[in-house]
């Protein structure tokens, strides 16, 4: 971004390495600097002690140490909490933490999971989605992207259930705000850098991507050996269900998306997962259950049902429960499996994009009434 020193959380260990030697550093310090940040999880340049002053004025001159700032913050009763950070330009993005109980060796724990943003805005057009509703605005870049999990590092509050030290959560899925893929390099290098063993240590199986299905991305994601999972929001098992709520699927109908699917499942050897929400009378048919449940044998998906989060000013509703019963019975009876998601966050707009539009619409009802 222009007049802004970049993020010192979008530097690799390479990148980072470079910008020191440059600068007439021994490449080590790059691994010092790192661990400072991932590890022992300072906040400031200052903080860096067996880095000489010279090195720390160096960095404080090269780099911001900013994470995302809290505008908004809303929790649900089942353990959903919802964030809305700002960046330093002043763009708003969301950020969620999903908790679910979990035991590990007796003993009662939470498994966490934080779903992050990759764009300001979206431009796919979904028509059921908050997050496109203002429009798109700009690509986040890496430092951005792992900014917002490591604000949710600097939370802390209830652990993960892992034990390795190195993060507060255990999964990482890519289904916020923005079409992932279509910032692809960005994206990228911050799950890069959230695997690394000199970063957060994540591991692979641990981080999902989620697309809208932008085929070439997925097929150039297919080719790329980090073993990061794919979901795909599918929301539509024909043609002219999906086009109805997805432009993308009039650019990458599904007789493209299917197979490059496939491409990434075999290449990868691990199942895909299909989301699938279910919306009233737009795909919530039982023809449209029998032609999910033949795509997702094609696939060996796993497919995940979410009934629709109501959005202000769509058109939209969820089904009734027996309805959703119904299609997930189609899906279980044809040896597909599913699981139908409970209702989490409805209370706390936790439709993606939901918080940030009804952020905007405030302030903007805010500037009305003070040029009254």
């Amino acid at each position: 971004m222009e007049n802004f020193k970049p993020l010192i959380f979008g530097e690799t260990k390479e990148t980072l390495a470079a910008a020191l030697a440059a600068h007439g550093e021994k490449a080590f310090r790059a691994t010092q600097v790192l661990e400072w940040i991932y590890k022992k999880r300072v906040e400031s340049f200052d903080a860096m002690t067996n880095l000489a002053a010279g090195t720390r004025e160096w960095l404080k001159e090269a780099y911001d140490f900013a994470p995302a700032k809290l505008v908004a913050q809303k929790h649900a009763g089942e353990g959903t909490e919802k964030l809305l950070l700002q960046m330093r330009d002043g763009a708003l993005v969301e950020c969620v933490i999903l908790r679910a109980p979990q035991e590990v060796a007796g003993e009662e724990r939470s498994r966490k999971t934080i779903c992050i943003s990759t764009q300001v805005g979206c431009a796919q057009g979904c028509k059921f989605c908050a997050s496109g509703l203002a429009g798109w605005k700009r690509n986040l870049d890496a430092g951005e992207i792992l900014a917002q999990i490591m604000f949710v590092c600097k939370l802390g509050g209830d652990k993960g259930t892992r034990d390795t030290g190195l993060t507060d959560f255990d999964n990482i899925v890519v289904m916020g705000m923005g079409e992932p893929l279509q910032n692809y390099e960005a994206t990228m290098t911050a799950l890069h850098i959230a695997n690394a063993p000199w970063g957060l240590g994540v591991g692979a199986r641990r981080i999902t991507i989620s697309t809208s299905g932008v085929v070439p991305k997925i097929r150039e994601l297919a080719e790329d050996p980090m073993q990061f999972r794919l979901a795909i929001s599918l929301h539509g098992a024909t043609n002219e269900v999906r086009s109805q709520i997805m432009p993308v699927n009039k650019k990458y109908p599904l007789e493209q998306l299917v197979p490059a699917a496939k491409e990434f499942s075999e290449k990868h050897g691990r199942m895909i997962t299909l989301e699938f929400i279910l919306i009233e009378n737009v795909n919530d048919s039982v023809e449209q259950a029998r032609k999910l449940a033949g795509i997702a044998k094609e696939l060996h998906a796993h497919v995940n049902l979410i009934p629709y989060n109501t959005v202000e000013g769509l058109p939209w509703k969820r089904p009734s429960g027996n309805r959703q019963m119904q299609f997930l019975k189609i899906l279980q009876e044809r040896a597909v499996p599913a699981t139908l998601r409970r209702e989490k966050g409805n209370d706390i707009d936790a439709a993606c994009g939901q918080l940030r539009l009804r952020h905007l619409k405030d302030e903007k009802a805010e500037a009305e009434v003070s040029q009254k």
